[in-house]
């Protein structure tokens, strides 16, 4: 009989999740299918593929059917059960946003873990809840089937404690105010994988852009976090697809005393009416912009650039200089123009940018007489969970 591993992405109108077959061995996991449940709540919708690509299920649904997470997790379970009725489910690993400064790896979930969880719900407000509602949802239906939680935080926790830190009153840092840094079951995926492109860089100092509708950097060396451009929140750092990334303290209390704005009010302007969308006022969609020629476009592209050059080299003063450069994430994946005006606008850096590599997003696409290597990675923050989760499971 087959075994299998489901690994779930909990968004704040989505769930996408995978699912994976246990080799014989049990030394490696075989891609089985991916989808996602988006639009809860609105307009849902389910697509679920084969890892070949066939489409397997595209169905509309109803907000009968589906009007919260905890709907959504019964309709997709529903689906599980008929599509491996041959087979056995293990466990579910899930991707917790938030492990605050308790978790540093993944940990399988219980009822005391479960409560320590529900108290950093006000450290990620947006993110948690939606989190925590799947794990509940599952222990409902399925009390005896072993869930694991893989923070996105818990990889940065191998930071100097000086990066890990406010310059603000104690007592708020005591409370949990401290930069936590984000992306970081993308960035172990990629501190795993790049020994394997070329042993050097196993123990370098390497950069890595995650560049998306979410984007952030991290200085890795030794395979370790040593500073991340996110912070208390995923607000934090660079320039994104609707978050403005880093910005002056003071610009709040403007907003909030001279357009009278409350704390809501400040929350969906961040959030959601900035980054690309709010300097071009066209799209918040890399692709979009790159095919116009509106000013306000090339204004938020190299804004966005711009910002992504300054934080490298704020973090190449953090790892005492830079041995590779790592692009992944949507743009950073599928966009060479990007990557070509952040290399190419960086020339100090000593990255000598091989264009045809970059144009057909080569592995490696600088020269190999560049002192500093370039890298395009495709991450996959579900085998990661997958490959943690495998780890909790007995047989």
């Amino acid at each position: 009989m087959n075994k299998h591993l489901l690994v779930i992405n909990a968004g704040s109108s989505s769930i996408k999740f995978a699912i994976y077959q246990i080799d014989t061995s049990l030394t490696e996991l075989i891609a089985n299918a991916t989808g996602q449940i988006e639009g809860i709540g609105n307009q849902p919708n389910l697509t679920i593929n084969s890892f070949e690509g066939l489409l397997l299920v595209n169905r509309k649904l109803s907000v009968d059917e589906v009007h919260d997470h905890k709907s959504a997790m019964t309709l997709m379970l529903d689906w599980l059960r008929n599509y491996l009725a041959d087979g056995t489910l293990l466990a579910v690993g899930h991707r917790v946003v938030h492990g605050g400064q308790l978790y540093s790896t993944p940990i399988l979930i219980n009822a005391n873990v479960l409560a320590e969880l529900e108290t950093l719900v006000h450290l990620a407000p947006l993110h948690q809840p939606n989190n925590l509602a799947i794990i509940h949802s599952i222990l409902e239906s399925m009390p005896y089937l072993p869930q694991v939680a893989c923070f996105d935080t818990a990889f940065h926790r191998s930071q100097p404690d000086v990066a890990q830190r406010f310059a603000i009153p104690r007592r708020f840092t005591e409370e949990g105010v401290r930069p936590y840094g984000f992306h970081g079951l993308s960035y172990e995926y990629i501190s795993t994988v790049l020994p394997r492109l070329d042993p050097k860089l196993s123990n370098a100092r390497i950069i890595v852009a995650h560049l998306g509708s979410g984007a952030s950097l991290c200085a890795i060396h030794n395979g370790q976090s040593i500073a991340t451009t996110m912070g208390f929140s995923p607000l934090d750092g660079l320039m994104m697809g609707t978050r403005c990334g880093n910005i002056d303290p003071g610009v709040l209390l403007y907003f909030m005393d001279h357009h009278k704005m409350n704390v809501h009010t400040v929350e969906q302007l961040l959030y959601y009416q900035s980054g690309l969308l709010g300097v071009s006022g066209i799209s918040s969609d890399m692709r979009t912009l790159l095919a116009n020629d509106n000013p306000h476009a090339k204004e938020a592209i190299e804004l966005f650039v711009y910002r992504i050059r300054r934080e490298i080299g704020s973090l190449i003063s953090a790892l005492d200089g830079i041995d590779a450069l790592v692009f992944t994430g949507g743009i950073g994946e599928h966009s060479p123009e990007i990557r070509s005006k952040i290399c190419h606008k960086a020339t100090w850096l000593d990255l000598e940018l091989d264009d045809y590599a970059n144009e057909t997003s080569s592995i490696r696409i600088s020269t190999y007489n560049s002192r500093i290597s370039g890298w395009v990675v495709p991450t996959d923050e579900n085998l990661v969970i997958a490959n943690h989760t495998l780890q909790h499971v007995t047989f």
